[in-house]
């Protein structure tokens, strides 16, 4: 998100306050108003858009209460609370505030709260925008594709759409589980709840539980605060699970038993809450072979999968492709604010390759033959990277002349592609951990 497009105001009767925080986002990158005096505050709010309110409660004469409740719908308000004000936050929260943070400050804590904040406008902009694709009639959300496969596809997430019912979408990476659960989402009666996604595979394991299911104060050593786990803040929505079957064996029948209850305790509390949640999974793996293997619990995998929908690999696709291209030159046309095409050369060269990271890869593909080239019309010759890649794929295995960091990225992608991108299984086969396993793919632009 472009930090310049976050509007926000900051209001608190002491300067010192509202200097500190504007010089804490400046730093971040993004720029805010400030204003001392919340009567002047109560009239910027009535009259202008903000994305983000930061105020403090307790001000002379207009609280920070009584500007919680002007706010516009869409604005997101963290209230400051002073030491002893906790039932005021509360209230707060009540009334609609997204978050709070005490007095005096914990600058990393506002700093998470404010970045939960932004992701929070990210994600609404995202499904505003994924709500006007998905109501086209030509396609669902980014869905783009005219092969009988695709078309299948659609039709299952029309009807799945109107029902209830648990999903499991199939596919390698790049196929577009994401876009097709988001697109369920969109066409169901819950679109207007909210959409959670959440990767079980980024997440270490001994953090997911609580990811999953929040925790309160004090729950475990770093646990300042309480926070809601993602079915907790899915509900009345839809909730995405991707790479489910990388979720450890042990927190796979916790999972289970909240499928069948939908009900969740947080970590270190003794409360059980209730969700209403829509539950989306999705998996690159063959799950059938690892329940074979033990490393899948059989019954949570036939709760997951009521419905199946397996996506296609582009490659059993390739009547797609120009209409794919098309789309995507189209989409960073517009983001680099060019009119580009296609030539046939282009299209006949795309359309004949073999695509192992599927439409992910053709989207990456054609975005850098747009930014390493001048013109607005991009030939075959602009695509001469795809061949050259091959040639040192050839390399390896011909004792051709490469250096070893040229050794290393082959010996990577090799990898990541015989295991369907699933990084946290090749960074296990290479003998690496994952944020090594993702410096290397930034580094030779694998992604």
């Amino acid at each position: 998100m472009d930090t310049q497009s976050v509007k926000i105001l900051i209001v608190d009767d002491e300067v010192n306050s509202t200097i500190l925080l504007r010089k804490v986002l400046e730093k971040k990158g993004f720029s805010a108003a400030t204003e001392n005096d919340s009567a002047e505050a109560l009239k910027k709010i009535e009259s202008e858009e903000y994305d983000i309110i930061i105020s403090d409660l307790q001000m002379p004469d207009i609280s920070g209460l009584d500007l919680l409740k002007a706010k516009k719908e869409d604005t997101l308000f963290i209230m400051i609370t002073g030491f002893g004000s906790i039932d005021s936050a509360v209230e707060a929260m009540k009334l609609g505030a997204f978050d709070y943070i005490g007095k005096p400050f914990n600058l990393e804590e506002f700093i998470l709260k404010f970045d939960k904040a932004v992701e929070n406008i990210n994600l609404n902009k995202q499904v505003a925008n994924l709500r006007s694709q998905v109501d086209d009639t030509s396609s669902f959300s980014s869905i783009v594709g005219k092969s009988r496969k695709m078309l299948k596809v659609f039709d299952m997430i029309k009807n799945v759409a109107r029902v209830d019912a648990n999903v499991l979408i199939e596919g390698q990476s790049g196929t577009g589980k994401e876009l097709v659960a988001r697109a369920i989402h969109h066409n169901s009666p819950r679109t207007d709840g909210p959409f959670i996604a959440i990767n079980c595979s980024a997440i270490p394991d001994n953090l997911l539980e609580s990811e999953l299911f929040g925790h309160s104060k004090g729950a475990y050593t770093g646990a300042v605060d309480a926070q809601k786990g993602v079915f907790e803040l899915a509900n009345g929505g839809t909730l995405l699970l991707d790479e489910i079957a990388e979720m450890p064996f042990n927190l796979q029948s916790k999972l289970l038993r909240v499928i069948e209850t939908w009900e969740i305790k947080p970590l270190g509390s003794d409360k059980v809450k209730k969700v209403d949640v829509r539950l989306l999974s999705a998996t690159n793996r063959n799950m059938k072979e690892m329940i074979e293997d033990k490393k899948f619990r059989e019954d949570l995998f036939y709760r997951i999968s009521t419905v199946t929908i397996s996506l296609p690999k582009l490659d059993e696709r390739k009547e797609d492709i120009p209409l794919l291209a098309d789309h995507f030159i189209k989409k960073i046309s517009e983001k680099n604010n060019r009119q580009i095409s296609l030539k046939g050369d282009a299209i006949d060269l795309l359309s004949n390759h073999h695509w192992q990271g599927n439409v992910r890869e053709l989207e990456n593909v054609i975005e850098r033959a747009v930014i390493s080239c001048d013109s607005d019309m991009l030939g075959r010759h602009n695509f001469k990277f795809l061949n050259n890649e091959l040639n040192d794929e050839e390399n390896i295995t011909t004792g051709g002349n490469l250096e070893l960091k040229d050794l290393e990225k082959v010996h990577i992608k090799k990898v990541l592609e015989e295991n369907g991108w699933n990084k946290l299984q090749v960074a296990k086969i290479l003998g690496i951990d994952r944020k090594t396993l993702y410096k290397k793919i930034k580094e030779y632009d694998l992604e």
